[in-house]
Order: structure tokens, then sequence, then C-alpha cells
């Protein structure tokens, strides 16, 4: 076995250190997987005492022996070394702690009762991680949905200039997809993530039963463990809790990185120089660049990219290990899973963590958003142009033909660093002017307030979050 201290002299995951919050770091902790092992182990003696497998004095001696403060890894790992199993080792280190109920651990148990529903019990304490980050991030998209719901911006399709919409309207766009992935959390947390249960090397619960009197029931005996876990268990299983599960989890996971990165994407693009609208907070004594110190660089926004896409790539592997579970189980998912799944709630924990601190100190630079408004909106009015001179008469091809002639005259202004001149150039125009008076035109092509309903329902999205802030305070 490796050595019991690690250094940064030796490799260490980014994420034992860097990324992810001290919460969910413990929470993946050997040392808290190894705890929740000599509960489920305690549980499972509890029952079995009450059936009268174990004497109170052997349940008694188990108990005290049952809590993290006697774990010891080095113990364990010394076992390791020499039979190869990492479970049995704890067991073992376990038995001969409880030297008078040590014997009876584990009775009709097989690695996967314990360690399967260990993961169960796990995934659901990260994912209650996970919501509370989810309602943190909400809350203060929520302060921004009700500051700019009425602050008219340009709107940007396939990086060019379409039609304006409200900065609250986007920020709502953002936080209903938090909400979407919020609902799907609810919903697998509280009907799929369930444990194996107590069932036993193939899941048949023969073991137990052979252990237990006539008239026993082992899976009475499941459900009273199970309850003392606080978890469920599936009716059906092999020797493990179906890895569907965790292709499940994994899959939910990077749907709520995919929300992150779309976020953080457009903020990236919008700290540009050429668009210049939002900034991400930088720090006084922060640095850009080692060469450039000039830079002010997206660097949150990038990390939170850069995790979420490698957190995309799990539910592959995920995939594989559920497809590739062999009639009753296999063991070739056992190494990577001891990775996926604790990464994959680290890179995501980390990644809502910095997108609540990009929302909440997020630098909104409204001249810049009333400059790029007044640059482009006015292109959005073509079509209102063509439809009012088709209703008077003219011909609506070759008005088009005309609009289309004007716009790329004013295009061309802006790409030579000129003010638009397509509202004057448009008044000024013949054949326009024949069929649109210029107080009309002027009208028309006012569109910085053609943003529909969009403000109102920025605002009505803020009762959904109010709601999902509810819920997490009943839960």
């Amino acid at each position: 076995m490796p050595e019991e201290s690690f250094n940064h002299e030796t490799f260490l995951s980014p994420f034992t250190w860097r990324y992810g919050s001290k919460e969910m770091r413990q929470l993946f902790s050997e040392k808290n997987y190894r705890a929740i092992w000599r509960k489920i182990w305690l549980a499972l003696a509890e029952v079995q005492q009450q059936y009268g497998l174990l004497t109170k004095e052997e349940l008694q001696n188990i108990k005290k022996y049952s809590t993290a403060s006697f774990i010891d890894l080095k113990r364990a790992h010394e076992i390791e070394k020499e039979i190869g199993h990492d479970l049995m080792a704890e067991l073992k280190t376990f038995a001969e702690q409880a030297k008078i109920g040590g014997g009876k651990l584990h009775l009709g148990a097989t690695s996967a009762d314990i360690e399967d529903n260990a993961d169960i019990i796990r995934i659901k304490s990260a994912l209650a991680i996970i919501r509370a980050r989810i309602i943190e991030v909400l809350v203060e998209l929520a302060k921004k949905i009700k500051q700019n719901s009425s602050v008219t911006c340009m709107g940007w399709t396939h990086l060019q200039p379409a039609e304006p919409t409200t900065l609250g309207y986007r920020f709502a766009g953002y936080a209903q997809d938090l909400l979407l992935d919020l609902k799907t959390l609810d919903f697998i947390n509280e009907n799929i993530v369930k444990g194996k249960g107590m069932k036993g090397a193939v899941g048949t619960s023969a073991g137990y039963t052979a252990l237990l009197k006539s008239g026993k029931s082992a899976s009475d005996l499941e459900s009273i463990v199970m309850e003392k876990l606080g978890i469920e268990a599936h009716s059906v299983s092999g020797q493990t809790y179906p890895r569907k599960i965790d292709l499940i989890v994994l899959s939910l996971l990077a749907c709520i990185a995919q929300s992150v990165h779309k976020f953080c994407l457009d903020v990236r693009v919008l700290q540009s120089p050429q668009f210049g609208e939002l900034a991400e907070p930088f720090g006084a004594k922060q640095v850009g660049s080692s060469v450039m110190p000039f830079k002010r660089n997206p660097v949150s926004a990038e990390r939170a990219c850069s995790l979420a896409r490698y957190v995309s790539t799990l539910p592959n592997t995920a995939f594989s290990n559920a497809a590739s579970s062999i009639f009753e189980r296999t063991l070739d998912d056992s190494a990577n899973r001891r990775i996926i799944i604790p990464e994959a709630f680290l890179a995501v924990d980390e990644c809502l963590g910095q997108y609540s601190k990009i929302v909440a100190g997020l630098e909104i630079f409204y001249q810049k958003i009333k400059d790029n408004l007044e640059t482009y909106s006015s292109f959005a009015s073509i079509e209102p142009l063509m439809m009012e001179a088709a209703k008077k008469g003219a011909d609506r091809q070759k008005m088009h033909e005309k609009l289309r002639t004007l716009s790329t005259e004013a295009w061309k202004a802006i790409q030579a660093g000129k003010k638009n001149p397509l509202v004057e150039t448009i008044k000024r125009d013949r054949e326009v002017s024949k069929y649109i008076a210029a107080k009309r035109i002027e009208e028309l092509m006012k569109v910085s307030g053609h943003v529909g309903n969009a403000p109102q329902r920025a605002i009505d999205l803020l009762k959904q979050i109010e709601l999902a802030k509810k819920g997490s305070k009943r839960k």
C-alpha cells in the first residue's frame, strides 16, 4: 500500500486541494467512506441482534467501535497489503478492535451490501450539497433579474446583432436552466437513487435466509436495516445496485455542468472588448497575465467551462460500466467509479461555486450596453419598415431590395468606425419616404423598447425561484 501521508512532492489530484468545497471533499474522503461502512455494519448487527443472531454484549461491543474515531487506516492498509481487499481489511480492523462482537460482523453480507449502500448514502448527501449550491446561484440571479428586468440590451443570434431583449430576461434564461436542473435533481433523488439493500452475493438474500430462524423474513431484515440507514432499496439487484443509477446521476451532473457552461461562455464573450457589456469580478491585486499586466481575463468563467467540459465526458464511462456489467456483476467498473463519481460531484461543486461568485460580483457596463444598442438596434426595424411600406402600396420585393441596399451601406459605415447612419439614410431616401413619412420612420426605428413582454416574463420567473427556495427549506 502507498504511504499514509501525502504532500506536494507526489501527484495529488487537483480536487484534493484546488477544486471543490471542503464539505464535498470531506464527504468523499476515505475516512468518511469507512465511517459509513461501520455505520452499515452496526445497523445490520442491530437488526440481527433483534433476530437472535447476536447477544446484547456483542452488539454493545460492536457499537463502541463503530464511530469514525476508531478508524485506523494504517492498520487497515497493512492488512490490505496482505489480502488485497480493502473492505475485508477494514472489516478485519474493526473486528480486531471489537474483540467481543467482531466475530459476528458482516453475517450474511457481501462486500457490495456495505460498499454500494455506502455509495448511495454519499451520493444522496452530495446531491443535497449540489442542490444547495444551485439555490445559492438562483438567489444571486434573482437579484440581477429584478435589477435589470427592463434594461434593454441588444439580442444576438449567430453572434450577430438580432433584435433587442432585456438584460433581466437574459438572466431569467440562465435561471430557468437551473430550475430545470433542480426539478430533475429532485425527481432523481426521490425516485431513482436507491441502495442495493441487504441481498447478499448475487442479490437473492440466500445467506440471510439461511441465517434466520423459521418465520423470520430476509426482506423484513433488509427493510429495517435500510430504514436505519435512511435510504430505500431496489426491489431487485444482482451483486450490486443497478449501475444504470450511476449513469443517471452523472448525466444529471452533466446537465448542471451544461447550464454553468452556457452562462460562463456568454460572460466570456460579453467581457471581450468587442462587446464589453459585462465582466466577472476581478480582485484588486489579481494578475491577469504574467507578461501582459493590462490583461483582465475571465479566468473564473474559463475555469468553470473547463471543469464543465470534463464532467460532460463522465456519463460515457458510466454508460460503459452499466452496459458491460455481465450477469450479476463484474469488477471492471470498480476502479473508475472511485474516480468518476467523486470527481463529477467535486467538479460541479466547483462550477456552481464559481457561477455564484461571478453573478454576485458581476460588473455591468450600462453605457456600453446602450452604445451597442444604438449601434445595431436600428437594423431590427427593417422588417417593420418593409411591412409598413407594403401596407401603403409599395412593392414588397422592391422595398426589400432597397432596404437591403441601405442596410449594407450602413454596415460598411459601422465597420469603418463611423456612427450607424441607417435611420437618417432611410429618412432621406425618396423611394421609402414616398410611402412612409420621416416622423413615422423614426417611430418605427425606435426599437429600443421593442422587447415585447420580456420584462414581465423575467419578473414572473422570480416566483419560480421563490418556490424553489421554499422547497429547499422544507428539504
